[in-house]
């Protein structure tokens, strides 16, 4: 069991309708700390891929993201939910579906940030139905440059989203992988890596 597994059995909750709640330790409260390991850990499943840029979607993957660019020394770039006054110029624009807010967003990245030459290293929370990694990967497409790969701190493995991803042929590479939850109980299962 990793260290990542580790603390989801100690803090997380499971609720009903698949919900792992992990705010107490990775996205509301964070535990900087805890950041750092993911960081370095996915730096080290990640070694020797050529990685330029980082990309996230706000908010929850941000933090994360962060702490794995410390490690590659690339900047991160977050598509972001809403058009505000300060993204100027063109854009790329993906519709996402959120599993655990129930709402479809389009989500937008300045072109002036996401170049062809860019060997893009997608980093996020949790992948459930890979809607919101579709939309990344869709945006890292428009713009001309490579997915290097996928990290992912928490994925639900008996959802669709990984299956997908991987048979997309994307890199994905999950810290966790949840094979099962039960409310009731409480407990969580993970898939063996």
């Amino acid at each position: 069991m990793n260290f990542l597994e580790e603390r989801i059995l100690k803090d997380g909750i499971v609720k009903e309708g698949n919900v792992l709640k992990v705010d107490s330790f990775l996205n509301h409260q964070m535990d900087v700390e805890l950041l750092d390991r993911i960081g370095e850990e996915f730096y080290r499943r990640f070694e020797g891929v050529r990685v330029t840029k980082i990309l996230t979607i706000e908010a929850s993957g941000i933090a994360i993201a962060c702490a794995a660019a410390k490690y590659f020394q690339v900047p991160v770039l977050f598509a972001k939910k809403s058009k505000s006054v300060n993204i100027e110029g063109d854009m790329y624009v993906a519709e996402v579906e959120s599993f655990t807010h129930k709402c479809k967003n389009q989500v937008i990245v300045s072109r002036k940030f996401l170049l062809p030459e860019d060997q893009v290293l997608i980093i996020d929370d949790f992948l459930a139905n890979g809607c919101a990694l579709q939309g990344l990967v869709s945006i890292t497409e428009m713009a001309g440059a490579t997915v290097a790969g996928i990290g992912i701190a928490i994925e639900k493995g008996f959802q669709i989203g990984g299956r997908v991803i991987r048979n997309l042929g994307y890199p994905l590479e999950s810290i966790a992988i949840v094979d099962g939850m039960d409310a009731k109980s409480g407990t969580v299962t993970f898939r063996a890596q």
